[in-house]
This record gives structure tokens, C-alpha cells and sequence, in this order.
């Protein structure tokens, strides 16, 4: 076991948490606290980014009327936001854990008095012993300033806060040499982030509220950050046990590091 982490960011996209209806899986998630709270007893606190609000929003309003993009975006995750924290607040205390909700703009990240403010936010959040879940504040985000995904949005939280890890959770197992569906492609163990790497990534197309990130902008955030000393993980949040495989240094996902 990594005696050293003691702080881990994961980051769970909507394509971990929904079937293929597009519905929240309450399993999933609990399967995510199980884990948290299994850290928590070893003393490694988590910060967790969490996705989903649009697509809880959704669920609640079906046809939305509106016609433009950018408000019906915000006004989905606006309605979906709360309902996420409650199935979170309800499943933390079902393990005797307490959890806050720390939405944030890009701008917040920016050096100075928003950066000092957030710094302040998690570290008292942290020191608590309370379990901070993070999201971008859609309803208030700018299109223009917004993060390129929740993925860019976790990686300036583990190194707001110095984590030890960052974990991304996706829907497929790790980083792969080709489609991870092409039974030629192979899954990578570990890139250094000088290695080109980049040859290998698909194009796909993702439907509305699935999620803005896809492989490519992944690779791009998880070897940024390996590059600012924090290990990145890509991995699937559907296998059991996936956190504490890693944190237990098990050949789980792709690992990216300096």
C-alpha cells in the first residue's frame, strides 16, 4: 500500500454513473461512497468532482422548451444539481460520513483573493473530516470561461489542494493503443508524459448532457497534472473496487506519471 497519499482527487464522469438510458445508477454511486469511506478509515481524505447534474435535470424535466443550448444546459444542471447532493448527502450518512457541495467558476482558480477563498473552502472542509463534491457552477458559468470539462476542473482541484493522486473515472478500463473495443488495441499500464501517446487517440461523438470530455482531452489533463508531480489514474468507475485497487498500487487503469 502507498503509505505516502493522503489526499486523492477522483473525478466520476456521467458515463460511470447512468445506464444506457441516461438514468443516475444509485449502485454506482454507492459503490463510490463504500470506497471514500474506506479511505477515510486510513486516513486519506478525497476530495470528489462529480458529474451528472445535467443529466439528473433531465430526468426531472424530460422535453425541456427551450431552445437555446447554452440556458437549457444551465437550466439542467441547475434542477439536477440538488437532486445529485441528495443522493450523495443521503448515501454519506449512510456511512457516517458528512459531505459539502463546493461549486466553482473558472475564474475562482484564478491567483488572488478567489484562489485564497477556495484554498480557505477546502482546506477547512478537509481538516473537518468532511468529504467536499465538486462541480462546475453551470448556472452561472460562462460559455466562454467555462472548463473544457469536469476532468480540467478536478486537476485544478488536486493541485489547489496538493493531492497525492488524481483518479479519473470513465466507462472504459485505462488508456488504450487503438478502439478499446479493437481486440488489436492493447491497454497501456503506465505513460510517461514525454511519450507520444497521442497517436492513439478516437474521435467520438457524444450526445447532449453526456459529458464534455472526451479520450483526447483525458490524456491532455492526466499528463498535465503528472507533470505537476501528482500520479494520474485513468480507470473504469463501474469495476469493483477500482479506487482502493489503485490506491493499493494493484495494476488497475492507466497510470500517468512524470
Amino acid at each position: 500500500m502507498d503509505e505516502d497519499t493522503k489526499r486523492v482527487v477522483i473525478k466520476v464522469g456521467t458515463n460511470v454513473m447512468t445506464n444506457k438510458d441516461n438514468r443516475i445508477l444509485g449502485p454506482v454511486l454507492k459503490e463510490l461512497v463504500r470506497q471514500i469511506a474506506e479511505l477515510y478509515e486510513r486516513d486519506i481524505m478525497t476530495v470528489l468532482v462529480s458529474s451528472g447534474s445535467s443529466i439528473a435535470g433531465q430526468e426531472i424535466l424530460g422535453e425541456c422548451k427551450i431552445q437555446d443550448k447554452s440556458i437549457r444546459r444551465q437550466v439542467f444542471s441547475a434542477v439536477g444539481q440538488p437532486r445529485m447532493m441528495r443522493h450523495y448527502y443521503s448515501i454519506f450518512h449512510d456511512y457516517g460520513m458528512r459531505c459539502a457541495q463546493v461549486l466553482a467558476t473558472k475564474r475562482d482558480f484564478d491567483p488572488g483573493k478567489h484562489r485564497e477563498n477556495m484554498i480557505n473552502c477546502y482546506e477547512g472542509l478537509l481538516a473537518e473530516g468532511i468529504i467536499p463534491i465538486a462541480n462546475e457552477d453551470d448556472a452561472v458559468s460562462l460559455t466562454m470561461s467555462m472548463f473544457s470539462d469536469n476532468d480540467e476542473l478536478a486537476s485544478l482541484v488536486a493541485e489547489l489542494i496538493n493531492a497525492d493522486k488524481l483518479i479519473i473515472l470513465t466507462d472504459i478500463e485505462g488508456f488504450y493503443t487503438g478502439h478499446p473495443e479493437d481486440e488489436n488495441s492493447e491497454k497501456l499500464n503506465e505513460v510517461k508524459v514525454d511519450e507520444n501517446v497521442e497517436k492513439y487517440v478516437q474521435t467520438s461523438d457524444k450526445g447532449e448532457g453526456e459529458g464534455r470530455g472526451g479520450m483526447g482531452s483525458k490524456l491532455k489533463i492526466a499528463k498535465g497534472t503528472a507533470n505537476k508531480d501528482i500520479p494520474t489514474y485513468i480507470a473504469n468507475g463501474k469495476r469493483h473496487n477500482v479506487i482502493l485497487d489503485i490506491i493499493d498500487g494493484k495494476n488497475v487503469g492507466t497510470k500517468f506519471t512524470n
